[in-house]
């Protein structure tokens, strides 16, 4: 019964929709990520333009996403939404082109990825804005946007596991050029279905433009403990935790595990974990203290660490990689489901404009620095740093009365 529960979400016309759409497009660019790495390298390109490329991409996200939010508040969620997919899928349909007619200049790459980042910094917050509409529209039950939010989440965990694995094969057998066509292709899908989504109360909002409309945000962003709180533990997190995580884990895996070979098995089982953490969240009841199960969860993302830093072989570090992805599933549920009932409708794009850019500011530091500090101060050092201060740093918000009071 339990598992026929967590599966009636998608007996719901729109939230099968928004799943099939979320879905297609995350798994095209992820496939496309891994397509696009080997063309660079495939064409004569080093390492230092690999990350230049990779670096293009980044930056317009970050640099555009207040803006995006702003701008899905003033003229509406599903309309930013679907401008974005017609420009990513223009954009990976160009590169398509150039990828089966011949060899892309590095600068061609770094053009087109930063107008695709461009179209996916107005995407994102668009999206966390359109969730509660479409759990509004249809038939209500209790759980509703819990479920929407659950499903957009594992939409991205099935990309992050198939994705690689499918585009890996695709680049082999059919090439880059292919494998990126069929990327622009799930834009269409992805637009497609927001067009048929039934969305309720989602109309364009009375907001300022510019400067006066990132302000109103920013004060209803900082005017919610709890929201700021939580943001700045995810900053800290990226900062300190998962950013040497990534770089230093390979490394370990390098030198004292099996490889390249044990860290795929570890982030395939994080992948997997936050499947399992994804299905767990549909159906069910809301937890009375959401904020507070949506902590205690993200203590998960310190076992990984723990592992490479206590020494221990692969697979318990995989295992311990599964239960931070099941953490990050449920925690990341719970957040974007609290922001999406105590914030107004009206700048819920803005908000998680601020969150997003909040929680990611530092992570490039993060990435940059961890090589450097752990040749200062040792591997297992840097590591196990971070598993202690994610549990600290939990316990810390949980002392946090506003966190508490949430229901």
């Amino acid at each position: 019964m339990a598992k026929i529960r967590r599966l009636a979400a998608l007996r719901h016309r729109d939230l099968r929709l928004f799943f099939i759409g979320e879905s297609a497009s995350l798994l095209g660019s992820s496939m496309a990520t891994v397509a696009v790495t080997f063309a660079v390298l495939d064409g004569g390109g080093t390492e230092a333009d690999l990350g230049a490329v990779m670096a293009a991409r980044i930056v317009p996200m970050v640099i555009l996403m207040l803006v995006g939010g702003a701008v899905a508040d003033r003229f509406g969620p599903r309309r930013v939404m679907v401008a974005a997919d017609l420009l990513r899928c223009a954009v990976q349909a160009v590169l398509a082109a150039l990828l089966l007619t011949g060899r892309p200049a590095v600068w061609t790459f770094m053009v087109l990825l930063a107008m695709w980042g461009a179209g996916e910094s107005f995407y994102a917050p668009a999206r966390g804005a359109l969730i509660p509409g479409i759990a509004a529209a249809g038939e209500p039950y209790e759980g509703k946007l819990r479920d929407a939010n659950a499903l957009a989440g594992m939409a991205g965990s099935l990309a992050s596991v198939a994705g690689p694995a499918l585009a890996g094969v695709a680049v082999a057998t059919a090439g880059s050029g292919v494998v990126v066509a069929v990327d622009a292709a799930t834009y269409v899908v992805s637009a497609t279905a927001l067009l048929a989504l039934r969305v309720r109360g989602g109309s364009p909002a009375r907001a300022g433009s510019g400067r006066a409309a990132l302000r109103e945000g920013w004060a209803q962003f900082r005017s919610r403990t709890w929201l700021w709180v939580t943001t700045l533990q995810f900053t800290l997190f990226n900062l300190l935790v998962w950013a040497p995580f990534l770089v230093l884990g390979p490394v370990v895996a390098h030198e004292r595990l099996g490889g390249a070979r044990d860290w795929g098995l570890i982030m395939a089982l994080y992948g997997t974990g936050a499947v399992v953490g994804g299905l767990a969240s549909l159906g069910g009841r809301n937890p009375r203290r959401p904020l507070v199960v949506a902590t205690i969860a993200t203590a998960g993302w310190a076992f990984p660490s723990a592992a490479l830093a206590a020494g221990l072989p692969a697979v318990p570090v995989a295992g311990a990689a599964f239960v931070a992805g099941i953490g990050a599933a449920v925690s990341g549920t719970l957040y974007a489901t609290t922001d999406q009932r105590y914030v107004p409708a009206e700048v819920m794009a803005r908000i998680t404009s601020f969150t997003t850019v909040g929680a990611f500011a530092l992570g490039p530091l993060g990435l940059a620095t961890a090589g450097p500090v752990a040749a200062l101060v040792g591997t297992a050092a840097v590591l196990g740093f971070g598993a202690a201060w994610q549990l600290a740093t939990g316990l810390l918000v949980l002392a946090v009365p506003d966190v508490r009071r949430i229901g």
